[in-house]
């Protein structure tokens, strides 16, 4: 950890001490985030390997690599990415609103309540999943703060106070921070995934992701695996 307080990790087994680690570059708001979520700690608490959460602003990651905002893409791309989201929705078994009533919504508070949890210490597999939940599943508005303050309840006895600590000018500049180091690494979009020096963009890579850790494990991947 830097005097700072970040965290930042060697991809693979950082630097020979403790577990393997991957670092996780996410959208708060990202509907393929909410979708790979189950999955990226089922493989991290499958392998040992812990995951370093990095909530990034995804619109600016865009403007300085190229991706365009959604409400700025061709109707055919639109249109395609709803067939996807459904065929995605049936294939995880997951609920998702395809039009959530609150989206976007401003994803400050939201990342910044998950990075006042991770400074804490805190596993935050539960409370990222759940607040991307409340918004494609539950309809709830997470740049709210009585929607934050419920959310925050479910896991911490303190909710007021982390929310609190959520709003500290250290926990906003470490979100400028890895929204930043985001496009060092070569993030473009959400979910992306780094794990020994290899990126993995979007949910539907992680088979890949969780190949390149057996592999860092000694492990032979199976072929043929469905």
């Amino acid at each position: 950890m830097s005097q700072s307080g970040e965290v930042r990790y060697d991809f693979r087994r950082n630097g020979g001490q403790g577990p393997m680690q991957l670092t996780y570059y996410f959208w708060v708001i990202s509907d393929w985030a909410y979708f790979g979520g189950p999955r990226l700690e089922s493989i991290a608490r499958r392998h040992g390997v812990a995951v370093d959460f990095q909530p990034v602003r995804l619109l600016e990651v865009y403007k300085r690599t190229g991706g365009i905002p959604l409400g700025q893409r061709s109707p055919q791309r639109q249109a395609e990415r709803v067939w996807e989201l459904r065929r995605w929705r049936a294939r995880l078994g997951m609920t998702c609103n395809i039009e959530p009533k609150h989206f976007p919504v401003n994803d400050e508070p939201a990342s910044c309540l998950l990075l006042a949890a991770k400074r804490r210490g805190l596993d935050l597999h539960g409370l990222a999943q759940a607040t991307m939940q409340a918004m494609w599943a539950d309809d709830a508005d997470i740049s709210d703060p009585a929607t934050l303050r419920e959310l925050a309840t479910r896991f911490v006895s303190d909710p007021e106070a982390l929310l609190a600590e959520a709003k500290a000018n250290e926990i906003v500049a470490e979100y400028d921070r890895y929204t930043d180091q985001a496009q060092a690494d070569g993030v473009f979009g959400s979910p992306f995934y780094l794990f020994d020096g290899e990126p993995f963009w979007g949910q539907d890579r992680l088979d890949f992701l969780e190949e390149a850790i057996i592999r860092a494990k000694g492990h032979k991947v199976a072929l043929g695996r469905g």
